[in-house]
């Protein structure tokens, strides 16, 4: 994992407790400060995405404004802030790209995933959920969001959708809808 020449431990050179210029490769996950005897730990970063559905069963997918990915089709969704919950990020993220307002959301599962940004490789858990909105009156698209369409999921060709994980994850849903 930390092999990668693109995986942000490989960036660091100082130390952010001492300062001092002696890293070193501690194990898969971490850097040693040899002056300070940190442990500096490179953990996945956490994700949402929602699976939000019309009357018709068809999906609501946004399109990406920006790199990964750009031009490409996405799940609404977006990083999770610290000290905010994945469901809290979920609220915010819906609103900030389509000005919709979540009233349920259900866990359906998680994806690794890596997010090329910028010439860094970062690692993500995407917690992927399917939500209910009071309604699709007044949707618009904004911040990371250059547009939306509805979508039958099952007749989209994976090479439509820029991120493995939101991949992943129209296919796990098309699995549940199977069984209903």
């Amino acid at each position: 994992m930390l092999t990668d020449q693109h995986f942000p431990v490989n960036r660091f050179a100082f130390c952010p407790a001492c300062g001092a210029e002696s890293f070193v490769q501690y194990d898969q996950k971490a850097l040693l400060c040899r002056h300070c005897n940190l442990l500096l730990y490179f953990n996945s970063s956490a994700a949402v995405a929602a699976i939000i559905t019309n009357a018709e069963g068809e999906v609501l997918f946004t399109i990406r404004r920006r790199n990964p990915a750009v031009g490409l089709l996405d799940l609404p969704g977006g990083f999770v802030d610290p000290g905010e919950t994945a469901e809290e990020a979920l609220v915010r993220e819906i609103q900030e790209e389509l000005g919709l307002e979540v009233i349920g959301c259900n866990y359906l599962r998680s994806f690794a995933n890596t997010y090329h940004y910028r010439e860094v490789l970062y690692h993500t858990t995407d917690l992927v959920f399917c939500c209910t909105v009071k309604s699709f009156e007044g949707i618009k698209a904004d911040d990371d969001v250059s547009g939306y369409v509805f979508r039958d999921p099952k007749g989209i060709d994976p090479h439509e959708i820029g991120l493995a994980s939101i991949q992943a994850a129209i296919r796990s849903y098309i699995d549940l809808i199977k069984t209903m």
